[in-house]
């Protein structure tokens, strides 16, 4: 698979990665097992690149990374670990003392001396100008605890923030096709800084999959069900912030853009893959199929007449709900 240096990490990350919130068992019950092939497939296919985060399953999505990685000490993966969301979000937790605490926790569930890249995970937008946080995290590098830093972030205006930062080598950001925003200003800006782009909820939490249908209802403990108007966190993170309805429609528009035998999952992250500035999409996967499906994205082409119906569906059934909001 195609990789790409992850911006001032300087490490190189397969185009396609692995998104493991699902294996925290968040979306629904994934069981052991099926969280160790969902990995064994990914890496199979060519993926060197994880995300998680503390919270996945309070833990549980960084503890079977750790075991799948210890279990087979030749791989050369690349884990992204994220903190901050196990605390009350006020900017006053974000201190040196929880940062050690939340790390030394990672490095426990992962089983490593030092994170690969450890990023703020949508941290309240106050923490963005708060110089002595990234000194803190600065430290945190120095003393080997980290590898490098980075954000997740909600807001295009905090990922330009972030990117201003000189140690930030990371922005992770939503980006699909039904959430453009950030192609206006933070991928040229992350261009120019040298920091990685890292698409995340590539598929607009399944919508662009094409599988679903108006009547199509999830887990009760699924946040498709439980977070759909951003009752337990922010609206954006589900259905990338589109209602759902339409969402359901915009997907069947965009599944009959696609070229006959690509998946409209492959060639919605392959359209993700071709905008310039980005280091990688993090799709999650719940089965192998799902995941070996995912990986074979990145060797979907994507036309010009696709970029440019891409956009179109958007200006006419997405923009005006969604563009002004993150």
């Amino acid at each position: 698979m195609e990789t790409r240096t992850l911006g001032r990490t300087g490490r190189d990350v397969s185009v396609v990665g692995l998104g493991t919130w699902q294996l925290g068992a968040d979306w629904g019950d994934v069981t052991r097992e099926d969280a160790i092939a969902v990995l064994d497939a990914a890496v199979d296919a060519g993926v060197t690149f994880f995300d998680t985060a503390d919270v996945y399953g309070d833990g549980r999505s960084e503890q079977l990374i750790g075991e799948y990685l210890r279990a087979r000490p030749d791989l050369d993966v690349f884990v992204a670990t994220k903190m901050g969301r196990r605390a009350e979000q006020d900017p006053a937790h974000f201190t040196m003392d929880s940062f050690r605490e939340w790390t030394d926790r990672s490095r426990a569930n992962l089983g490593v001396e030092t994170l690969d890249l450890v990023q703020l995970h949508c941290p309240p937008t106050a923490v963005f100008a708060d110089d002595r946080v990234f000194d803190d995290l600065d430290t945190l590098v120095a003393d080997g605890v980290m590898a490098a830093y980075g954000v997740s972030v909600e807001t295009v205006d905090e990922a330009l923030t972030a990117i201003a930062r000189p140690g930030v080598a990371s922005v992770q950001i939503i980006l699909n096709a039904f959430r453009l925003k950030p192609l206006d200003e933070v991928l040229p800006a992350a261009r120019e800084a040298g920091v990685g782009i890292i698409a995340r909820v590539p598929l607009a939490s399944g919508l662009l999959s094409g599988r679903y249908t108006e009547q199509t209802t999830f887990a009760a403990d699924d946040h498709r069900t439980y977070n759909r108007n951003g009752e337990a966190f922010d609206a954006g993170e589900t259905f990338s912030g589109v209602d759902f309805a339409t969402g359901v429609a915009a997907a069947r528009e965009f599944a009959a853009l696609v070229p006959d035998g690509v998946h409209p999952a492959q060639a919605a992250i392959a359209w993700i893959l071709a905008q310039d500035g980005v280091t990688a999409a993090i799709p999650g996967a719940r089965s192998v199929t799902q995941a070996r499906s995912n990986a074979a994205a990145a060797t979907v082409p994507v036309s010009e007449k696709l970029d440019r119906a891409v956009h179109e569906l958007y200006d006419r059934e997405l923009r005006e709900a969604v563009h002004p909001r993150w």
